[in-house]
């Protein structure tokens, strides 16, 4: 069977990176002062935070059901046998519901694949999908296997300004003002679902010592059972310059010496709420 595997930019993949594994990319839309862009197609990182900061009303949608549609319709189209869609998880966005529905009209040709995870850990996913599906997996199978593992992941994020959740209702402005004046920075975490508040801090430096930790303890905690070689470490992180990317990198690194710890850009989706200067990490099961 020959099988086309597709995620969304949420994933953290470039268009470029995605075609080098062989995996097809739905670009994600922001809406900027009413115009819809789409991620890594006419709005790139750097003109993103640009236009945040500067106030510029930004909300974010699922794809429209046409455009993924189109998608698969070209895939098949082309002769693959089947389509394997993994989409950010359905904890924060109704897109994976969305297309589950519109699967429904491809007679199992189409699997959607719910394995609630985001960023570096949907890479992961998707790169797994990748190699089942050469290896000649039924798409079914495979999304059995990403959704029974997709739980085993945790995403820790260190916000640097309480504005952005202000501006999208996550918190009130009373608890911005306040955390603002006190100097607070709230550290966010995504475990599967939801994005929830884990701890917090007076400096991003602290913020990054917490996040190391929570690590640790899901290590020893939650992934006792698994070696090294089965798990991952990932850096993430929004609107960084290449010398604060190199040195959170090279900070995880040295305390997690037993993997290779890569970067990827939180999505725009995450950075319309995080705001610039937000950094993240992740633990995962590969």
């Amino acid at each position: 069977m020959r099988c086309a595997v597709v995620t969304d930019t949420n994933s953290g993949f470039t268009k470029k990176e995605a075609e080098e594994h062989n995996v097809e990319l739905i670009p994600m839309p922001v809406i900027i002062d009413d115009q819809t862009r789409y991620e890594g197609v006419d709005i790139d990182e750097s003109q993103f935070y640009e236009w945040l900061t500067e106030g510029k009303k930004i909300t974010t949608s699922q794809p429209a059901p046409g455009d993924v549609m189109k998608v698969w319709d070209d895939l098949l189209a082309q002769g693959h046998d089947a389509v394997v869609y993994i989409p950010m998880t359905s904890g924060l966005s109704n897109s994976c519901q969305t297309a589950m529905m519109l699967a429904e009209e491809y007679d199992g040709k189409v699997v959607v694949v719910d394995n609630h995870r985001i960023s570096i850990p949907l890479q992961e996913s998707v790169l797994k999908a990748r190699k089942l599906a050469d290896e000649g997996m039924d798409p079914a199978l495979i999304k059995k296997m990403l959704e029974e593992d997709g739980l085993k992941s945790s995403i820790y994020i260190s916000v640097n300004t309480l504005e952005y959740l202000k501006r999208g209702g996550r918190i009130t402005p009373a608890v911005a003002l306040i955390g603002s004046v006190l100097g607070i920075k709230p550290i966010l975490t995504i475990q599967g679902e939801k994005l929830d508040t884990f701890s917090k801090a007076r400096s991003m430096k602290k913020c990054k010592t917490i996040m190391i930790d929570a690590l640790k303890k899901d290590f020893k905690d939650r992934f006792s059972d698994y070696e090294w070689k089965d798990l991952g470490v990932g850096a993430a992180g929004t609107g960084l310059s290449p010398e604060e990317i190199d040195t959170w990198v090279a900070m995880l690194q040295n305390e997690f010496p037993e993997t290779t710890v890569r970067y990827s850009p939180l999505s725009l989706s995450i950075g319309t709420h995080t705001g610039p200067q937000a950094i993240g990490c992740a633990i995962f099961v590969k």
